[in-house]
C-alpha cells in the first residue's frame, strides 16, 4: 500500500452518514411533542413516561418490517412512502389491544449509503410518524458493504404505544352470536408481496410500468398503494368498552389472523360478498389461477382490520366509523367451534 488505508476504502462513507444525519434530525424534530426528551444523534432517545391519566398505563411494544414491497420501491425509484408504509403497520399491530402509539424508532440497513435515498425513506416514516401523532424518537441507519445488492436496503420499525390496563382489548370476552364488521383496505398492504410479483412479472409478464386497464393505473401504483393506518378511524371507540376484539389483517390474511384473538370454544363464519373484493386481488386470481383459500391465506382481500363487537352494540359502532365518512362492513358472525374461521 502507498497511502494509508481508510474507512471509505472498504466502502463505508461516513460523510455521506453525517449528511444523511442532518437530513434525518429535520425530518424528526417535526414529529416530536412536548413528551419528546431527546435529540436525534443521541445515544438513546428519552420519552417521558408519566401517565396521570391513567390508572394502570401497560406498555404495547411490536416490531416489524415491510416484506419485499421493498423490491417494487426499488424498481419504480419511489422510496418517499415505504416508511409511512411501515409505521402504519406498526401502529395496527398495537391499535388491536386498544394502545395509542407513543414514540417509534427505525432501522435502515444499506449496502452503499445514499443521503437522498435514506432521506426520501425517513420522510415516509416522519410523514407517519405525524399522521399518527407518535414521536420518530430515534433509530440506525447502517451501511454494510458487500452486504446488499446496489441500489438495495431493508427497513425495520419498532413502536411503544400505551393502554390503560382496564380498557386493554384482547378477545376474550369474544362469545358465540358476536358481530364481525371489517374495515376496508386500499390494497396489498405489506403482505403477499413475493407472490404478487411472480404473478405480475414474471407469470403476466408486466413490469412496475404497464397500464393495467382492470386497475386504472400500472402495476407499480396498484402495488405501492399505502397501508392504511386504522387508529384514527376507531380511536374514538377505543374506550367505550364495545370493542371485544381488533385483528389486524397482515400475512395470513383473514383465515390467520382471526383466530389468533378468539377465546377457545369459538370460530367465526364469514359471508362471501359481504364486502367489496379489490380488482388487484381479481386479477392476481385470474392471472394464476389461484384458488380461493389460498388467496385468503395470502392477501388481505380488501380487508385490513376486523372488528368483533356485541350484536347490541354492532349498529353504534358502524355510525360511529361512517359518522368520519369512512367505510365499514358487516361481514361474518361467531360462532361455536374451535378457532377456526370459514367462509360461507
Amino acid at each position: 500500500m502507498t497511502k494509508p488505508a481508510t474507512y471509505a476504502d472498504a466502502g463505508v462513507d461516513i460523510d455521506a452518514a453525517n449528511r444523511a444525519t442532518e437530513k434525518i434530525k429535520e425530518l424528526a424534530r417535526a414529529t416530536f411533542n412536548s413528551r419528546t426528551l431527546s435529540e436525534i444523534g443521541s445515544f438513546g432517545g428519552m420519552f417521558d413516561g408519566s401517565f396521570p391519566d391513567m390508572r394502570r398505563p401497560v406498555l404495547v411494544a411490536s416490531a416489524d418490517g415491510v416484506g419485499t414491497k421493498l423490491k417494487i420501491a426499488f424498481a419504480t425509484g419511489i422510496h418517499n412512502t415505504i416508511g409511512r408504509d411501515l409505521v402504519n403497520h406498526c401502529v395496527n399491530d398495537i391499535l388491536v389491544q386498544g394502545a395509542r402509539p407513543l414514540f417509534f424508532l427505525d432501522y435502515i440497513a444499506t449496502g452503499k449509503l445514499g443521503p437522498e435515498t435514506v432521506a426520501a425513506i425517513v420522510e415516509g416514516i416522519a410523514n407517519g410518524c405525524r399522521e399518527n401523532g407518535c414521536a420518530l424518537l430515534g433509530g440506525e441507519t447502517a451501511e454494510m458493504p458487500g452486504f446488499y445488492a446496489d441500489g438495495e436496503y431493508d427497513v425495520a420499525g419498532f413502536i411503544v404505544g400505551v393502554v390503560d390496563q382496564e380498557k386493554v382489548i384482547d378477545g376474550r370476552d369474544i362469545v358465540a352470536g358476536d358481530v364481525v364488521i371489517g374495515l376496508p383496505s386500499v390494497g396489498l398492504h405489506t403482505n403477499g408481496y413475493s407472490l404478487a410479483r411472480k404473478l405480475f412479472f414474471e407469470d403476466a409478464g408486466y413490469t412496475p410500468d404497464s397500464y393495467l386497464e382492470e386497475l386504472s393505473e400500472t402495476a407499480g401504483a396498484s402495488l405501492l398503494k399505502p397501508h392504511v393506518s386504522y387508529l384514527r378511524t376507531i380511536e374514538g371507540l377505543l374506550d367505550s368498552g364495545t370493542i371485544k376484539g381488533l385483528a389486524h389483517i397482515t400475512g395470513g390474511g383473514l383465515l390467520d389472523n382471526l383466530p389468533r384473538i378468539l377465546p377457545e370454544g369459538t370460530s367465526v363464519e364469514i359471508q362471501r360478498g359481504s364486502w367489496p373484493v379489490l380488482p388487484v386481488f381479481k386479477l392476481m386470481q385470474r392471472i394464476g389461477r389461484i384458488e380461493e383459500a389460498e388467496m385468503f391465506r395470502a392477501f388481505n382481500m380488501g380487508l385490513g382490520m376486523i372488528i368483533v363487537c356485541a350484536e347490541a352494540n354492532a349498529s353504534s359502532i358502524k355510525s360511529d366509523i361512517e359518522s368520519g365518512n369512512e367505510v365499514c362492513y358487516e361481514i361474518g358472525r361467531v360462532t361455536s367451534g374451535d378457532k377456526r374461521v370459514t367462509l360461507v
